[in-house]
């Protein structure tokens, strides 16, 4: 089946449909949302750095199968895949790179001592996600040293109902994948678990994998229990080292525990969690000849934070600790640990009839094989009226080497165990608008990094080696504009995003760059969501995407999804609809055209 048929599928249904009638369910209002965080929480109104909200309805509606190719369509989001359905992706903010992204699920720090190329392993289905929170600009004040340019909060769903879902969905290159979902909902508890299945042949010699999920959360009385399994095999053809080595493999496992309380006492709540997370592994430079060269990394990280937030006349008051002890077990890298204490103090003042919100604030971390740093940064803004907010933000921020960075050995890579930990001063300046179904976001920011840490040579033939450059300087800006309408008592939406971001690298001596600096200079993303009628919601997503290299490339994608009475719900998810020919990282070429059929039965 061409993938052109899907265009005409779209077409036929939005033109035998414009007289529908009025969809009975009500869109949710970003305002009301209150913004996860391990402190002080607000409603997303009211916050005052730049925040996007992916809603539950806003994912199951996208033409995207995983959150990777989600988070594609943000602008000021970079996200660098090297196979098809989010297969070994990396996450990239605002021209950082990957190690210096933090992800979350449900407040739980994922970060991994070995290599930031871990950070979405974990990533959970899109069906068990409430919604997902993208904080942009520094963030290490509030989570820690990793938020170097941002971090991703997913926040899983929380049960309200008793229920069962099981999907299924077939695509290109024989890509099956199956799920099924169960929750129940008791007096002072509940719990939801979910197990997921899939595997492909791959769109290109050696790009086959195969994924095992599972996910278990259990709310009980004022205890919460949040545990995932992810296990992922696959071909990785040319996903490291140069294009002309086809023959690598990996496999990786990747297991959260997390068990967490709140206490409340007058105009105090005290949030203590354990946690543990686990990584797994195991590369293979020629997949059928595994001595040859083989790594295995074992990681684990162990800790326990307690966060407070007091209130009282003077505003709310965070403070919190967050102690953990990573391990690893590397028959390249060696065995190594580190040891990281951070301690968090900020306040929010709501001044002049709240108008005015001031929220200063530092962190302090300890780290066992490096000094000690402190973040101290402030958020502040001004609303106007209902509808208007000017808002800035400036905060220090830092990060630790990696242990892939200081002691990797390769045949094309080595690491550098001089390294220095990277650090960062950086700004920002936004405004705010809603009114009348409008959403404007408009945001200037500024970054001064210092030592900044990327994988350089000096002739093509060389070896990639980390190393710290002297300075670089990024600027930038982005905005986001939504539009939420009503045609025919149905409710529509529609969305672009611009960035630009500018790279001023201050060490000359630079020749080539493999990952941080090569960013995207121009972005520009859209997305249409049309219901159709009570039956059937399109969505179709365009995004442009320049390089620093001048490189650019064009990707549309595309979804049809009919929602029937009976608890069914088809699918049929159309990616790079026009077979446009790219690469996002390493020179791996992505799929052309390829679609996915998609069915879900759920019962309540």
């Amino acid at each position: 089946m061409k993938i052109k048929v899907s265009i005409i599928i779209f077409a036929f249904f939005y033109v035998i449909q414009t007289n529908a009638q009025e969809e009975s369910k009500k869109r949710d209002t970003l305002k009301e949302i209150t913004i996860t965080s391990n402190r002080i929480t607000m409603p997303f109104s009211k916050t005052s750095r730049t925040i996007t909200l992916l809603t539950s309805d806003e994912i199951i509606k996208s033409a995207a199968t995983n959150v990777a190719d989600l988070l594609q369509n943000i602008a000021g989001i970079d996200i660098r895949k090297r196979g098809t359905d989010g297969m070994q992706s990396d996450l990239y903010i605002r021209g950082g790179n990957f190690d210096q992204t933090l992800v979350l699920i449900d407040g739980v720090k994922m970060d991994d001592v070995q290599t930031g190329h871990h950070s979405m392993n974990a990533i959970i289905s899109l069906d068990n996600i409430e919604r997902i929170e993208v904080i942009k600009g520094p963030a290490a004040r509030i989570y820690g040293q990793n938020a170097f340019t941002g971090a991703i909060n997913i926040v899983t769903k929380n049960v309200i109902e008793n229920g069962l879902n099981i999907n299924a969905h077939y695509g290109s290159y024989e890509n099956i994948k199956t799920e099924a979902a169960f929750s129940q909902k008791f007096d002072n508890s509940s719990l939801f678990a979910s197990i997921g299945y899939q595997e492909s042949e791959g769109y290109r010699f050696n790009t086959d994998f195969e994924n095992v999920s599972a996910f278990f959360k259990a709310n009980i009385k004022k205890y919460s229990l949040v545990s995932s399994f992810t296990q992922r095999k696959f071909g990785a053809n040319g996903f490291y080292a140069s294009p002309d080595y086809k023959d690598q493999y990996e496999e990786t496992q990747t297991s959260l525990v997390s068990l967490g309380t709140t206490f409340n006492a007058n105009s105090v709540t005290i949030k203590p969690r354990v946690y543990w997370r686990r990584n797994q592994d195991m590369y293979l430079f020629l997949r059928h000849n595994p001595p040859a060269f083989r790594n295995l990394h074992i990681s684990n990280k162990i800790g326990a934070e307690t966060n407070l937030v007091l209130n009282s006349k003077l505003g709310k008051t965070g403070v919190g600790i967050d102690v953990a002890r990573v391990f690893l077990v590397s028959n390249n890298l060696g065995d190594h640990n580190r040891t990281a204490i951070t301690g968090f103090l900020e306040h929010r003042f709501e001044l002049l009839d709240e108008k005015l919100d001031i929220t200063p604030g530092i962190a302090i971390s300890y780290y066992s094989d490096f000094d000690s740093q402190a973040f101290p940064g402030i958020d502040a803004g001004y609303r106007f009226s209902d509808s208007f907010k000017l808002y800035g933000n400036i905060g220090y921020t830092y990060r630790v080497p990696t242990f892939t960075d200081l002691y990797y050995v390769g045949p094309t890579t080595l690491g550098n165990a001089d390294l220095q930990p990277e650090s960062a001063l950086a700004e920002e300046l936004g405004i705010k608008f809603t009114n009348n179904g409008f959403n404007i976001d408009i945001a200037f920011f500024n970054r001064k990094s210092d030592d900044l840490i990327d994988w350089t040579k000096d002739n093509e033939e060389d070896k990639w080696q980390t190393r710290n450059f002297s300075k670089v300087i990024t600027q930038g800006f982005e905005t986001n504009i939504q539009h939420n309408f009503n045609v025919g008592g149905l409710n529509q939406s529609f969305k672009i995003g611009y960035s630009f971001i500018d790279d001023d690298i201050k060490d000359e001596n630079v020749q080539y760059t493999r990952y941080s600096l090569n960013s995207i200079k121009h972005q520009f993303t859209s997305g249409l969501n049309a219901k159709i009628s009570k039956t059937f919601n399109q969505n179709i997503s365009y995004r442009y995407v320049e390089r620093t290299d001048g490189t650019s490339y064009n990707v549309v994608d595309a979804k049809l999804l009919a929602t029937l009475n009976t608890g069914l719900q088809l699918s049929l998810a159309a990616n790079n609809i026009f077979n446009a020919i790219y690469t996002e990282t390493n020179l791996v070429p992505m799929p052309k055209g390829n679609m996915m059929l998609g069915l879900k039965y759920s019962v309540y």
